[in-house]
């Protein structure tokens, strides 16, 4: 009888020891995970790669895809960088559409999404590859949406600088995500009006485009789940992206303002 009663009691004792170290597995398990998706900012993941290069020339990769945007810059810049799937120029100013930048790298395989302003100055070699998109209208390619969104001034003294209709901000949709591209624009209702954004490259930059106030103030509208301030170079040198993240959290704590040095040489 005493053999077994602790026959019986040792089973007990096993399968309690089972029980909790499987439980104890699946908490480390769990733990393990929450801190594998969690982003170490505020929680926020992404699947998409961001690279600055210099002022509004930006890579973006996804699933293997690759887009330049504004390629402009010396060779030397992209060496190491993957060839280009898709080129997206905003407008004719030479910061955006840079012919021998284009010309100095291998876009053999890209297709080049455009405004009719930029393609009407683009050497006749890349009309093969050219897809014209005008303010308004949005097109399929690679497996990637694109809309293109007006990008133009409001002040008056800065009129001369960017027309509407003239150039193109772009959302841009890589699986279930949204990114938007301002361009060269002001905090225009078009930008303020827009929907289920979840990265946003907002320029911010005098005379050209707008202060990081007006920047900062249209971010707190269509609200963003990120925000990157980019093409911030002005005729008085770098704005002050900390005072456009300062008043962007104060307004909205949960948009994640992402500082990206897009000026390595300054």
């Amino acid at each position: 009888m005493k053999f077994h009663t602790l026959l019986l009691f040792a089973i007990c004792i096993s399968i309690w020891s089972c029980k909790n170290s499987k439980k104890a597995e699946t908490t480390i398990a769990g733990t393990e995970a929450k801190e594998f998706s969690t982003d170490t900012t505020k929680g926020i993941v992404s699947n998409i790669k961001i690279t600055p290069i210099e002022h509004a020339t930006t890579i973006l990769e996804y699933d293997g895809k690759v887009l330049y945007i504004d390629p402009n810059g010396e060779t030397k810049a992209f060496e190491n960088q993957k060839k280009a799937d898709l080129v997206l120029i905003t407008d004719i100013h030479g910061d955006h559409m840079n012919i021998e930048t284009l010309d100095s790298l291998d876009l053999s395989k890209a297709k080049m999404i455009v405004p009719a302003a930029v393609a009407e100055k683009l050497p006749a070699n890349y009309t093969s590859q050219l897809m014209i998109l005008n303010n308004g209208d949005s097109l399929n390619t690679k497996g990637i949406t694109i809309e293109a969104i007006p990008m133009y001034n409001l002040r008056e003294e800065a009129l001369k600088f960017h027309s509407k209709g003239r150039g193109n901000g772009y959302v841009i949709t890589l699986g279930d995500e949204r990114v938007y591209v301002s361009g060269d624009t002001e905090d225009i209702p078009e930008m303020r009006a827009l929907k289920n954004i979840d990265i946003a490259l907002v320029c911010m930059n005098l005379p050209y485009t707008m202060t990081v106030e007006s920047a900062a103030s249209a971010v707190l509208e269509f609200k963003p789940i990120k925000v990157y301030p980019y093409h911030y170079r002005g005729t008085e040198g770098l704005s002050d992206v900390s005072k456009f993240k300062e008043i962007v959290n104060s307004g909205d704590p949960s948009i994640d303002v992402v500082q990206l040095d897009w000026y390595p040489n300054q």
